[in-house]
């Protein structure tokens, strides 16, 4: 809180971007871990709001008659503008966002402070969900090939490694030892993922070094290059390509020229080309592959994960990818810290290596659309989360930072939370049965029968005045929210009509009762009361369609919006909570909150790689 120089600025517009000439008239907060607006309408209150974690630049424009302009880009592709009445407030937001979006220590990061109210059992489950030794015993480890390894034990060998790896039974300690010495920062090759599906006993491992083997070291081997390139590259591809989303009312020409420029897709189908050559070599030719590039923690983690989707199903399905990303980003010390930001550092580390892979199960999932179990958005959590530092599990460069940290001890996993909530994540196209959810998924050879798509869903899903937004995926689930509403619905008016049919029943026999004596004394009665009754049209109540109480009286069309889509992320759903943890809102301003923004109120949260075959 010592940060924020003016914790409440009223009279603020939010520009639409698309529709600048519509802006929302409100105020705006800061906090401790976001920013808010709040619409001054009284009918909706429409809060949005930002994680300081999240904001990736912040840019104080040119004073203009009408305020004092303040463009925030954000993380997960989010473009905020304010128009700040008074330049001394607007200065004063943009110094404090500055330094909140730029923590220097881990303790000011959200995660350490995010109370999501589970008890301390609650929260040592949710660690142990994802059980890494767990999945190597599904591989079939340890066997007569591989076995488990404590040379790392304390990382003694190996800082960015973790301590429990797999190595072939013939390497000895002295070996490992010996052969880390000539790599870069002791990455020695390790195994990645065991393919057992084969008799040949394939397998895809990992290994890390400047430069590249020599071949003469090596008998019966084919070696591969693979054009994917570095990060400085990726991160100045990723930010044209945005440039290109920014732009307003492009034509198509212009649109496609500069996403093309950007070279943003040629980065994807090199990263997806060598994941399938890698897959084939293992599935097809019962070849072992050793991934090699400059560290390991980068194009390694692409390459290889993307292969093991390819080559197995488990990793397909919603446990099996969180499974996935464990083993070969998190285990294995890809540097979250660096290269998204978590913490204030050299922007030249900054790159966007797992949104590319997360990229690369998109086009994946739109090629084979019946194969995954999981459906677009749960990526798109996954990549919100990894920049929003609410959870820890994306914390630290290493396994034996996050252990100095306790990670485990004082945050919560974010596993755990989507696994509470995967009925939201779950790919109505899916079916354990079909033909794509069984054994290796082969892409076509002929690149025409291949096409990259530019992702929408993730680079525009803010731009809410943009057409057509809704996927094929969203208008299943909602057709699938609205049939389950209506069944709902149904068996409630036939437990209704249940009881008007009793109603009605004793109606009848007390009638019947009391005209018994007019009968004995020769009077004759007609009782018409029980006509046309609910009775009388009881037939097949499930023939016909029921109806909401919002439907008209004439035939209805089923109509989908936004409000239809049943979301857990802040990203998408107008009205949600933000997963914010913030129980109290007195220190968004200096009168203890009195005009803080509701809690009950709707809130919009928002070089060269080498690869090895030996037979």
């Amino acid at each position: 809180m010592e940060h924020i120089r003016t914790p409440k600025v009223e009279n603020v517009r939010l520009v639409d971007r698309v529709s600048p000439k519509k802006a929302a008239l409100g105020t705006l907060y800061l906090t401790a871990t976001h920013v808010i607006f709040v619409e001054n309408s009284p009918d909706t209150r429409k809060e949005t709001w930002i994680l300081h974690s999240q904001i990736s630049t912040i840019e104080k424009q040119a004073t203009t008659a009408t305020g004092c302009p303040l463009l925030i880009r954000c993380k997960n592709f989010q473009i905020i503008q304010l128009i700040i009445p008074q330049e001394r407030d607007c200065h004063d937001v943009y110094v404090s966002l500055i330094r909140l979006a730029r923590p220097v220590k881990y303790e000011e990061l959200y995660c350490f402070s995010f109370n999501p109210m589970l008890d301390k059992e609650e929260r040592e489950q949710g660690w142990v969900l994802i059980n890494l030794s767990e999945e190597y015993k599904r591989m079939g480890l340890p066997n007569n090939y591989w076995q488990l390894s404590d040379v790392n034990r304390e990382y003694r060998v190996c800082d960015s490694y973790p301590t429990e790896l797999y190595v072939p039974k013939s390497a000895t300690a002295h070996i490992i030892v010996g052969s880390s010495k000539f790599r870069s920062r002791r990455r020695f090759p390790v195994l990645s993922y065991y393919y057992k599906d084969n008799h040949l006993n394939a397998m895809a491992n990992r290994a890390a070094g400047k430069g590249y083997e020599n071949e003469d070291n090596y008998s019966n081997i084919k070696f591969q290059f693979i054009g994917i390139e570095n990060i400085h590259v990726m991160r100045n591809s990723l930010q044209k390509m945005l440039e290109v989303c920014e732009l307003k009312s492009p034509s198509m020409s212009d649109f496609l020229w500069g996403l093309e420029n950007s070279g943003w897709l040629r980065h994807i189908k090199a990263i997806m080309d060598a994941g399938i050559f890698i897959a084939k070599a293992v599935s097809e030719e019962g070849a072992s592959v050793l991934v090699h590039c400059s560290d390991g923690w980068d194009r390694t983690a692409q390459v290889c994960s993307v292969a093991s989707l390819l080559l197995d199903p488990h990793y397909r399905t919603l446990k099996g990818f969180m499974v996935l990303i464990e083993k070969d980003w998190i285990s294995f010390g890809h540097k979250f810290n660096h290269r998204y930001g978590n913490l204030d550092g050299d922007p030249k580390e900054i790159s966007p290596v797992i949104d590319q892979f997360i990229e690369c199960v998109w086009q994946l999932m739109e090629q084979f659309p019946c194969a995954f179990e999981f459906n677009e958005r749960f990526l798109i959590h996954i990549q919100h989360h990894i920049y929003s530092c609410q959870f820890g599990n994306f914390l630290c460069n290493s396994q034996k930072e996050r252990r100095e940290l306790k990670i485990q001890e004082r945050t919560y996993s974010l596993w755990a939370h989507l696994w509470k909530n995967r009925a939201d994540y779950l790919n109505p196209l899916f079916r354990a049965d079909h033909s794509q959810t069984q054994g290796t998924l082969h892409l076509p050879t002929t690149p025409c029968n291949f096409m990259y798509k530019f992702w929408s869903g993730m680079y525009n899903r803010f731009e809410k005045g943009m057409q057509p937004r809704q996927s094929v995926t969203d208008y299943l689930m909602a057709v699938k929210e609205e049939t389950q509403q209506l069944e709902e619905e149904l068996e409630a008016l036939e437990e209704r009509l249940e009881k008007i049919q009793k109603v009605q029943l004793n109606c009848t026999k007390v009638k019947s009762k009391q005209s018994e004596p007019s009968r004995h004394s020769g009077f004759s009665t007609s009782d018409n009361s029980i006509a046309n009754t609910p009775q009388d049209y009881s037939g097949n109540m499930k023939s016909f369609p029921s109806r909401s109480p919002s439907q008209g009286d004439e035939d209805s069309a089923l109509i989908l919006t936004q409000d239809n889509l049943k979301s857990s992320d802040p990203d998408l759903s107008a009205n949600s909570d933000q997963e914010s943890g913030v129980e109290d809102l007195s220190c968004r301003s200096p009168s203890g909150g009195e005009h803080a923004p509701s809690e009950d109120s709707g809130k919009d949260r928002d070089s060269d790689e080498a690869v090895f075959l030996t037979a």
